[in-house]
């Protein structure tokens, strides 16, 4: 079996892997019919400390069902299915209550071994609990968008929604990788009516214009919270989502919120302290966000997918074989791709 493996920073390569198999009765093995490399995936590649074993890559995918354990009900082979980037038991009381990243058995805390998603096969830990059918042919067209629900359209989401977005609320979005302009959509699907998109890069931008952005900033620091609250009457947005991770966004964020709006951070926080304490107490800003438990989106937002409503998929700007998995972080490090699936 192939995948891709990172070994340190800026070297990433496609090899030999071992044969996933059925470990436990919970377990299915997953052919892979299209996967991706996220921008979450790039901060390693900038800082991962160099390992001679490798570290096995992606979280995104969409398969096939190969085989299943002997306890696995809801899913069968020939299953086309959606991998959300965390796997849940769907039993514990976090999983029932629509949290599944915290889930006891699994989520974001508890190894799996299931092995990364950039792989032509994966074993797929508590496949019940995880594992999204959806009666599609491998082949189907729509295969761009379903491949969002995995991460980035629920993540998206999940900014929105946890921030607020909502009719008569000015939503401001930073960044515009795929994970913000999913923001902007689903803000816009959420009634939001001015959606402040800040960033630079100008294909993304217009993509972002396309989803609903009312408004585009390309300053940063002070200068990019002036330009917002120009906007906004002086206050500042009533929501406003950090899509980066880095410090400088959050401190951006925490700028431009104003007086008893809300924060939401949904890009993997590439820092360990921030700072939350007064300016966040005198403005009466609340902090939200966190890890997608996009898991629990897929009902929604898969219908819009279904029937082209939306077109999350549109992240996609470039295709490439699972072979050119290192030219896949190449060209999204140097921004000359927004975000690209592989295909095994």
């Amino acid at each position: 079996m192939r995948a891709a493996y990172m070994y340190g920073p800026g070297d990433v390569r496609v090899v030999d892997a071992p044969e996933p198999r059925i470990e436990q009765p919970t377990d299915a093995v997953l052919r892979t019919v299209v996967a991706c490399v996220c921008g979450s995936d790039l901060h390693p590649y900038h800082s991962m400390q160099p390992s001679d074993a490798g570290r096995s890559m992606g979280h995104e995918m969409i398969g096939v069902v190969e085989e299943v354990g002997a306890d696995v009900r809801t899913v069968k082979p020939g299953d086309v299915v959606i991998v959300p980037f965390v796997f849940s038991c769907g039993e514990c009381e976090f999983c029932r209550a629509g949290l599944q990243t915290s889930c006891v058995n699994a989520g974001t805390t508890k190894p799996t071994g299931a092995g990364g998603a950039q792989a032509e096969r994966r074993r797929a830990p508590f496949a019940d609990g995880t594992l999204y059918r959806v009666d599609v042919a491998e082949d189907d067209e729509r295969m761009p968008g379903l491949l969002t629900l995995s991460d980035v359209y629920g993540t998206g989401w999940h900014a929105a929604v946890t921030g607020g977005a909502a009719p008569g609320k000015d939503v401001v979005v930073i960044g515009d990788g795929a994970v913000g302009l999913l923001a902007v959509l689903s803000a816009r699907q959420l009634g939001a009516e001015r959606i402040i998109l800040m960033g630079r890069h100008e294909a993304r931008t217009d993509l972002g214009r396309r989803y609903g952005a009312t408004d585009v900033i390309a300053e940063r620091g002070e200068e990019g919270v002036a330009a917002v609250r120009e906007l906004t009457g002086g206050f500042g947005a009533h929501v406003v989502i950090d899509a980066v991770g880095h410090l400088p966004a959050y401190e951006q964020a925490l700028g431009a919120v104003r007086p008893g709006g809300t924060m939401s951070r949904v890009g993997a926080p590439q820092y360990t302290d921030a700072p939350l304490q007064r300016k966040q107490f005198e403005k009466n800003v609340t902090v939200t966000g966190g890890v997608a438990p996009v898991r629990a989106y897929i009902d929604r937002l898969l219908p819009g997918v279904l029937d082209g409503t939306v077109d999350p998929g549109a992240v996609f700007d470039r295709e490439l074989g699972l072979g050119e998995a290192a030219d896949g972080y190449r060209l999204m490090d140097d921004r000359a791709a927004l975000k690209v699936m592989l295909r095994p």
